[in-house]
């Protein structure tokens, strides 16, 4: 299946049905009447959050959705047939964007989740409405209100615990791939990873998501490499796990580089938790990896692990200390019922 993160769609909502204007015509009735019934009422737009989708690529192949429009009213006091709302299902974790495409109209992080995206128009009364003791035979009715029409964007921001961040071909791919049955694709050239991934990572019998992005290079803020359209998939998660290529020579401006470009990007992602790992171990000499590990220790804030995706050297101690960390920035439960559609 394609990976599609972002795309645009027009909708609109049906139009209300016309009200009926129709008089009484039944035999041996002295006196007849107005009995117009009112328009039905124009379905509704809906987006819904829905399990087991983590693309929007089904919004690829069809971009315009329209509600079905009420149906007028009838005679007999008749109302006419409500049209049928629409529902977009969409993966959970989608923001839906006004027009502009800066303006956020929802956020659907939760299954089942839903918000109206456009109100269905109401019917039009019918002349039986318009009846009173002064106009006996009304013989007028109201037109249904036209439905809302607009365009809107869908931004999928996939929910996951962990991120992991890199330049490329930093072994970010090879580390989830240990880790978890994910199986992205490992080669050694720079951009391999092209679309993210996500893996189910587990621990100490306990499980957390993480998810691996193209990797980021210098000037990606400004439109460089691929990465930094896809830096919207770690904004919601609780900690970002830092691969430092443990074969360059550059240990210390690789982690620099990284962290300009995520301020850059958004404050709110420079300030996340970050877990910063030496990779490649497996392939240095012991007095290299010493002097490559003091180089980049001397930069980072905060403790430096020791790594190997090949050799799975040091990874239960990162993948400890990352779970612990997804505890720490998780929400207290309290007593509140939980939302429901």
């Amino acid at each position: 299946m394609k990976f599609l993160d972002l795309c645009k769609v027009y909708i609109r909502s049906g139009g209300g049905g016309s009200g009926c204007v129709s008089f009484r015509r039944e035999k041996f009735i002295e006196f007849g009447g107005p009995d117009g019934g009112d328009g039905g009422k124009g379905g509704t737009v809906w987006a819904e959050a829905v399990d087991g989708l983590n693309t929007l690529i089904d919004f690829r192949y069809q971009q315009h959705f329209f509600a079905k429009s009420g149906q007028p009213g009838m005679g007999s006091q008749r109302t006419g047939k409500t049209g049928d709302d629409i529902i977009l299902k969409v993966p959970v974790g989608t923001e839906i964007l006004d027009e502009d495409e800066e303006t956020i109209l929802a956020d659907l992080t939760t299954v089942g989740q839903r918000v109206m995206l456009a109100k269905g128009g109401n019917g039009g009364w019918g002349n039986l409405q318009f009846k009173s003791s002064t106009n006996r035979a009304p013989a007028r009715a109201n037109a249904g209100q036209e439905g809302v029409e607009r365009t809107i964007w869908l931004r999928l921001k996939l929910i996951a615990d962990a991120g992991l961040l890199g330049l490329p071909n930093a072994g970010k791919s090879t580390f989830l791939a240990s880790v978890s049955n994910a199986r992205p694709k490992i080669a050694d050239y720079p951009f391999t990873t092209l679309v993210p991934n996500l893996g189910v990572v587990g621990i100490d019998g306990h499980e957390f998501v993480m998810a691996d992005i193209p990797g980021l290079i210098e000037g990606a803020s400004e439109g460089a490499g691929l990465g930094m359209q896809f830096l919207a998939h770690v904004e919601r998660c609780s900690v970002l796990l830092h691969l430092v290529d443990g074969t360059s020579e550059t240990v210390a401006q690789d982690y620099q580089t990284i962290i300009t470009e995520l301020e850059a990007y958004a404050e709110a992602l420079g300030d996340k938790p970050r877990i910063t790992a030496l990779t490649k171990i497996d392939a240095l000499d012991e007095e290299t990896l010493e002097a490559r590990f003091a180089e980049l220790a001397s930069v980072v804030d905060g403790e430096v692990f020791k790594i190997s995706g090949v050799s799975n050297q040091g990874l239960p101690d990162v993948l400890r200390r990352l779970y612990q960390q997804i505890l720490d920035g998780r929400v207290v439960v309290t007593d509140e019922a939980p939302w429901t559609p």
